[in-house]
């Protein structure tokens, strides 16, 4: 099969994350969580964001935005988010139905919240007549590919709770976003005020499974009915688990995403060279969007399988993984450059 940049979910699993799993697959372990390997990952995360951290495995990205949204909401609650986000555009309303909350979605350029925008939900808090804001839901890094500073959460932290509110944080691609950053997932989480994140792996080299972190204990005594219920309850917990601790304690998050973000940062630099070929937004992470005209679009994806990320302008997504070699970084750059001669 062609190299794919059309999304990093569709790397395959790295090297260490296979042996874990290969390793841990001998005998018989107690299921549902209670095993040796899934207390050893859970330890592993506290050591990283603090000891009452409360850790629960699930196995999608959806799985742990449902999770983390229906311990701190309830039916009345609004979810505010950009329009682009996961949870407003790619997860079949499945937050709204188990939440039984509304998603509250306000445009944003560059697919980051900021205070002023959420600003005139406020008259609406102790209204009956209308949805209650309880969580702003930020995404890190965004859809688009850009990066919430620290200072940017921290704000955002801070109107969140100056107003009761929770700060959930889509961390599908949070390594990403701490390699960009520079700085440990505990700086731009918990301590910048950050209430619950979804904290991502798939799309950095595991297999599947991701892990909902609490810093608040109160919402978290909902958390493993809520996930019994949503069917995200792992019995062989152990392969889900097992894959995070390899993850984590070899640092093999930061060798992935550094090379992804890498590998980004080199196309966009190649593309940035081509006449006709425009780079949307600000490449900050593993993602590059580049507006094209259509026809170039067609011949391209004769040779290459990517999205079109914005019909309307005519913007694809080229994604970046772990896994992906500067050799097709540079062909996909030579054919963005032959599609454009071509029209």
């Amino acid at each position: 099969m062609i190299h794919s940049f059309a999304s990093d979910n569709n790397s395959s699993v790295c090297n260490e994350v296979m042996q874990a799993i290969q390793q841990i697959n001998t005998g018989f372990e107690v299921g549902y969580g209670a095993d040796p390997y899934t207390q050893e990952a859970v330890s592993v995360f506290r050591k990283m964001f603090g000891n009452d951290t409360e850790v629960f495995f699930v196995f999608n990205g959806t799985g742990a935005n449902v999770l983390s949204l229906s311990c701190i909401t309830d039916s009345y609650h609004a979810v505010l988010c950009t329009e682009a986000a996961h949870i407003n555009e790619d997860e079949c309303g499945a937050p709204e139905k188990f939440t039984g909350s509304k998603l509250w979605d306000f445009f944003a350029q560059d697919a980051k919240l900021t205070p002023e925008m959420l600003q005139y939900t406020l008259p609406n808090l102790g209204d009956e007549h209308r949805v209650q804001p309880k969580v702003i839901s930020i995404t890190q890094s965004t859809e688009f590919g850009t990066l919430y500073s620290v200072e940017e959460i921290r704000a955002l932290a801070d109107f969140a709770h100056a107003h009761d509110m929770y700060l959930h944080m889509d961390g599908a691609r949070i390594a990403n976003a701490a390699v960009a950053l520079g700085c440990e997932f505990r700086t731009f989480t918990r301590d910048a005020g950050v209430d619950v994140v979804s904290f991502g792996g798939t799309k950095n080299g595991l297999m599947y499974g991701e892990a909902v972190l609490f810093f608040n204990p109160e919402p978290a005594r909902k958390a493993k009915f809520f996930r019994k219920q949503s069917m995200q309850l792992a019995s062989k917990m152990r392969y889900i688990s097992a894959q995070f601790t390899a993850y984590l304690q070899q640092d093999v998050w930061k060798k992935n995403a550094t090379h992804a973000n890498a590998m980004a940062a080199l196309l966009a630099q190649e593309i940035s060279k081509i006449n006709g070929a425009v780079l949307f937004h600000p490449v900050q992470a593993n993602g590059v969007f580049v507006q094209l005209p259509p026809k170039a679009i067609e011949a391209l994806r004769k040779k290459h399988f990517f999205y079109i990320f914005d019909e309307k302008n005519h913007v694809a997504r080229f994604m970046c993984s772990f896994n992906t070699p500067e050799s097709e970084v540079q062909r996909l750059a030579e054919d963005i450059r032959l599609a454009l001669e071509s029209v």
